[in-house]
């Protein structure tokens, strides 16, 4: 009888979540296809993990045409669109660019890798997960190009859940802020970091592990009945006063 394996697609796999999502996947036996943008951080990690790999950058024109070369015939059952930005400013200091940049590459992106996926996903019964952010539940200031990008993002969510219903669960992951390179312009001021720790309910800054272990639930079977889906990671930050 004949086994076909399957693959989760992980982009962003070199960040925090997507990193830790890989290793959690790949210790379960999952095997993986990795896109990230820095050669040389994915492909030691495709190493680590004994992986395949795509080096692009989602905001270069037809990007998603790569990842499909290097994939090939391969099977596809999951999906992980781990690509993110922090991008504040008050709203009088923004221009056009700034949020044109933060849909492409929050937005139209995810999109792009989608449609290019998307019958992969279908025949196999695949599983989509997308990221947004607290901030789209919970307003901040200075928060407005990126809010609005995240905000279009779980409204992907809930449109791509009920166009690809049945076959395939797209799922959203709302996160509050999270060690990782892109926060760390925040966090490296101690204080700071313990401040905002202070502000969750839980009293600690998000670590990748915490949303990739939800990730993880979502690409597989366990949550087969889970579907359009926007769930909080944000240490009670969106809901718990």
């Amino acid at each position: 009888m004949l086994f076909l394996i399957m693959k989760k697609v992980i982009l962003g796999a070199t960040g925090s979540i997507g990193s830790s999502l890989a290793k959690k996947l790949a210790e379960s036996g999952e095997e993986l296809h990795l896109v990230g943008r820095d050669e040389s951080s994915v492909s030691a990690l495709a190493n680590e993990l004994n992986s395949t790999f795509t080096v692009c950058d989602v905001l270069e024109e037809n990007f998603s045409e790569k990842i499909l070369a290097d994939l090939k015939d391969e099977q596809i059952n999951g999906l992980a669109f781990c690509v993110g930005s922090i991008d504040l400013k008050p709203l009088k200091l923004t221009k056009k660019s700034d949020f044109m940049q933060s849909f492409n590459l929050n937005l139209i992106s995810a999109t792009e890798t989608i449609k290019s996926l998307a019958d992969n996903l279908k025949k196999n019964k695949g599983s989509i997960v997308l990221f947004s952010t607290v901030a789209v539940k919970q307003g901040f200031p200075n928060h407005a190009i990126v809010s609005s990008a995240k905000g279009a993002i779980e409204g992907l969510t809930l449109a791509l859940a009920a166009e690809f219903a049945p076959n395939i669960r797209v799922n959203c992951i709302a996160p509050s802020l999270t060690n990782s390179k892109i926060s760390n312009f925040l966090l490296k001021n101690e204080k700071v970091a313990e401040g905002i720790a202070k502000i969750h309910p839980m009293k600690r800054i998000g670590e990748g592990a915490d949303s990739a272990s939800v990730a993880k639930f979502l690409l597989t079977d366990d949550s087969s009945w889970i579907t359009g889906q926007i769930l909080g990671v944000d240490g009670g930050r969106s809901s718990v006063a």
